[in-house]
Protein backbone atom coordinates (compact mmCIF):
# COMPACT_ATOMS: atom_id res chain seq x y z
CA UNK A 1 0.00 0.00 0.00
CA UNK A 2 1.45 3.30 -0.96
CA UNK A 3 0.00 7.11 -0.67
CA UNK A 4 0.48 9.80 -3.13
CA UNK A 5 0.21 13.80 -2.75
CA UNK A 6 -1.83 15.02 -5.99
CA UNK A 7 -1.74 19.02 -6.41
CA UNK A 8 -4.58 20.94 -7.83
CA UNK A 9 -6.93 17.74 -6.63
CA UNK A 10 -9.77 20.14 -4.59
CA UNK A 11 -13.05 18.97 -5.47
CA UNK A 12 -15.30 16.01 -5.88
CA UNK A 13 -15.16 16.15 -9.91
CA UNK A 14 -11.09 15.88 -9.31
CA UNK A 15 -11.38 12.86 -7.53
CA UNK A 16 -13.64 11.20 -10.01
CA UNK A 17 -10.76 12.49 -12.56
CA UNK A 18 -7.76 11.19 -10.92
CA UNK A 19 -9.68 7.96 -9.88
CA UNK A 20 -10.31 7.27 -13.64
CA UNK A 21 -6.99 8.27 -15.12
CA UNK A 22 -5.60 6.19 -12.42
CA UNK A 23 -7.80 2.92 -13.31
CA UNK A 24 -7.20 3.38 -17.07
CA UNK A 25 -3.51 2.66 -15.98
CA UNK A 26 -4.47 -0.14 -14.37
CA UNK A 27 -3.35 0.55 -10.74
CA UNK A 28 -6.22 -0.62 -8.20
CA UNK A 29 -7.29 2.58 -6.07
CA UNK A 30 -7.51 2.04 -2.28
CA UNK A 31 -8.52 5.49 -1.30
CA UNK A 32 -8.90 8.62 -2.86
CA UNK A 33 -9.83 11.77 -0.95
CA UNK A 34 -9.12 15.63 -1.45
CA UNK A 35 -5.03 15.92 -2.48
CA UNK A 36 -4.25 12.24 -1.71
CA UNK A 37 -4.72 8.81 -2.92
CA UNK A 38 -3.97 5.00 -1.53
CA UNK A 39 -2.84 2.84 -4.00
CA UNK A 40 -3.01 -1.32 -3.07
CA UNK A 41 0.32 -1.88 -4.62
CA UNK A 42 3.62 0.11 -4.34
CA UNK A 43 4.62 2.24 -7.38
CA UNK A 44 8.16 2.20 -9.20
CA UNK A 45 9.61 5.31 -10.18
CA UNK A 46 8.71 3.92 -13.69
CA UNK A 47 5.12 3.99 -12.85
CA UNK A 48 5.26 7.24 -11.14
CA UNK A 49 6.41 8.94 -14.54
CA UNK A 50 3.80 6.95 -16.20
CA UNK A 51 1.14 8.57 -13.52
CA UNK A 52 2.80 12.05 -13.62
CA UNK A 53 2.63 11.64 -17.53
CA UNK A 54 -1.20 10.89 -17.21
CA UNK A 55 -2.61 13.77 -14.78
CA UNK A 56 -0.65 16.82 -15.41
CA UNK A 57 -2.30 17.64 -19.12
CA UNK A 58 -4.91 17.50 -16.46
CA UNK A 59 -3.93 20.30 -14.64
CA UNK A 60 -2.69 17.51 -11.73
CA UNK A 61 0.63 17.84 -10.38
CA UNK A 62 1.89 14.36 -7.98
CA UNK A 63 3.68 15.45 -5.03
CA UNK A 64 7.22 14.42 -3.88
CA UNK A 65 8.47 15.94 -0.75
CA UNK A 66 6.72 16.03 2.49
CA UNK A 67 6.52 19.80 2.97
CA UNK A 68 4.57 19.94 -0.25
CA UNK A 69 2.37 17.05 0.58
CA UNK A 70 1.67 18.31 3.91
CA UNK A 71 1.18 21.61 2.14
CA UNK A 72 -1.15 20.31 -0.08
CA UNK A 73 -3.40 18.17 2.64
CA UNK A 74 -3.40 21.53 4.98
CA UNK A 75 -5.16 23.31 1.53
CA UNK A 76 -7.62 20.76 0.64
CA UNK A 77 -8.76 19.94 4.70
CA UNK A 78 -9.93 23.85 4.16
CA UNK A 79 -11.02 23.64 1.13
CA UNK A 80 -13.43 20.87 1.93
CA UNK A 81 -13.90 22.79 4.88
CA UNK A 82 -15.63 25.74 3.07
CA UNK A 83 -16.59 23.33 0.43
CA UNK A 84 -18.61 20.69 2.08
CA UNK A 85 -19.06 21.74 5.61
CA UNK A 86 -20.17 25.07 6.29
CA UNK A 87 -21.37 23.87 9.93
CA UNK A 88 -18.09 23.11 11.20
CA UNK A 89 -16.73 26.53 10.09
CA UNK A 90 -17.44 27.64 13.83
CA UNK A 91 -14.44 25.93 14.40
CA UNK A 92 -10.99 27.39 15.32
CA UNK A 93 -8.91 26.72 12.02
CA UNK A 94 -5.68 25.84 13.89
CA UNK A 95 -7.94 23.38 16.10
CA UNK A 96 -9.53 21.83 13.07
CA UNK A 97 -6.44 21.43 11.08
CA UNK A 98 -4.57 19.66 14.15
CA UNK A 99 -7.57 17.63 14.55
CA UNK A 100 -7.27 16.74 11.22
CA UNK A 101 -3.62 16.65 10.11
CA UNK A 102 -2.59 15.07 13.57
CA UNK A 103 0.21 17.69 13.46
CA UNK A 104 1.39 20.72 16.00
CA UNK A 105 -0.41 23.79 14.45
CA UNK A 106 2.48 26.05 14.94
CA UNK A 107 4.79 23.71 12.69
CA UNK A 108 2.02 23.71 10.01
CA UNK A 109 1.29 27.16 10.32
CA UNK A 110 5.11 28.65 10.09
CA UNK A 111 5.83 26.18 7.02
CA UNK A 112 2.49 27.29 5.50
CA UNK A 113 3.35 31.01 5.61
CA UNK A 114 7.10 30.46 4.23
CA UNK A 115 6.22 28.20 1.09
CA UNK A 116 2.76 30.17 0.20
CA UNK A 117 3.94 33.79 1.64
CA UNK A 118 0.45 33.77 3.22
CA UNK A 119 -0.98 32.68 6.44
CA UNK A 120 -3.26 29.88 6.90
CA UNK A 121 -5.86 32.30 8.39
CA UNK A 122 -5.22 34.38 5.27
CA UNK A 123 -5.85 31.70 3.08
CA UNK A 124 -8.72 30.18 4.65
CA UNK A 125 -10.85 33.92 4.28
CA UNK A 126 -9.65 33.57 0.77
CA UNK A 127 -11.45 30.74 0.74
CA UNK A 128 -14.70 32.03 2.10
CA UNK A 129 -15.05 34.79 -0.01
CA UNK A 130 -14.68 32.40 -2.92
CA UNK A 131 -17.66 30.55 -1.86
CA UNK A 132 -19.60 34.26 -0.96
CA UNK A 133 -18.63 34.67 -4.32
CA UNK A 134 -20.15 31.52 -5.93
CA UNK A 135 -22.79 32.46 -4.19
CA UNK A 136 -23.58 36.19 -4.88
CA UNK A 137 -22.96 34.74 -8.71
CA UNK A 138 -25.48 32.00 -8.48
CA UNK A 139 -27.95 34.70 -7.30
CA UNK A 140 -30.26 31.74 -5.43
CA UNK A 141 -29.41 33.30 -1.56
CA UNK A 142 -30.04 36.47 0.24
CA UNK A 143 -26.65 37.95 1.67
CA UNK A 144 -28.20 37.39 5.12
CA UNK A 145 -28.46 34.03 3.97
CA UNK A 146 -24.98 33.59 2.82
CA UNK A 147 -23.35 35.25 6.14
CA UNK A 148 -25.67 32.84 7.92
CA UNK A 149 -24.56 29.82 5.84
CA UNK A 150 -21.06 30.05 5.88
CA UNK A 151 -21.58 31.15 9.67
CA UNK A 152 -20.47 34.94 9.42
CA UNK A 153 -21.11 36.68 12.99
CA UNK A 154 -23.36 39.26 10.67
CA UNK A 155 -23.96 40.63 7.52
CA UNK A 156 -21.59 43.47 8.49
CA UNK A 157 -18.58 41.00 9.02
CA UNK A 158 -19.23 38.99 5.67
CA UNK A 159 -19.43 42.92 3.88
CA UNK A 160 -16.16 44.36 6.04
CA UNK A 161 -14.45 41.20 5.33
CA UNK A 162 -15.14 40.84 1.29
CA UNK A 163 -14.55 44.35 0.82
CA UNK A 164 -11.27 43.82 2.47
CA UNK A 165 -10.16 41.39 -0.05
CA UNK A 166 -11.46 42.24 -3.09
CA UNK A 167 -12.18 45.86 -3.06
CA UNK A 168 -15.71 46.22 -3.42
CA UNK A 169 -18.87 45.73 -1.63
CA UNK A 170 -21.33 42.35 -1.96
CA UNK A 171 -23.15 44.39 -3.60
CA UNK A 172 -21.53 45.95 -6.37
CA UNK A 173 -19.56 42.52 -6.82
CA UNK A 174 -23.12 41.32 -7.72
CA UNK A 175 -23.50 44.08 -10.31
CA UNK A 176 -20.34 43.65 -11.89
CA UNK A 177 -19.99 41.36 -15.54
CA UNK A 178 -17.66 39.22 -16.66
CA UNK A 179 -15.39 36.49 -14.62
CA UNK A 180 -15.68 37.21 -11.25
CA UNK A 181 -13.86 34.40 -9.17
CA UNK A 182 -10.75 33.06 -8.68
CA UNK A 183 -10.11 29.15 -9.30
CA UNK A 184 -9.65 27.35 -5.71
CA UNK A 185 -6.35 25.72 -7.09
CA UNK A 186 -5.07 29.66 -7.75
CA UNK A 187 -5.55 30.16 -4.29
Amino acid sequence: MVKLAIKNMVCNRCIMVVEAELEKLGLQVLNIELGEITLQNIVSSTEKELIKAHLEPLGFELLDDVNSKTIQKIKSVLIDLVQNKNNDITINVSDYLKENLHQDYSKLSNLFSQVEGISIEKYFINLRIEKVKELIVYNELSLSEIANHLNYSSIAHLSNQFKKVTGFSPSYFKKMKGNKRIQLDQL
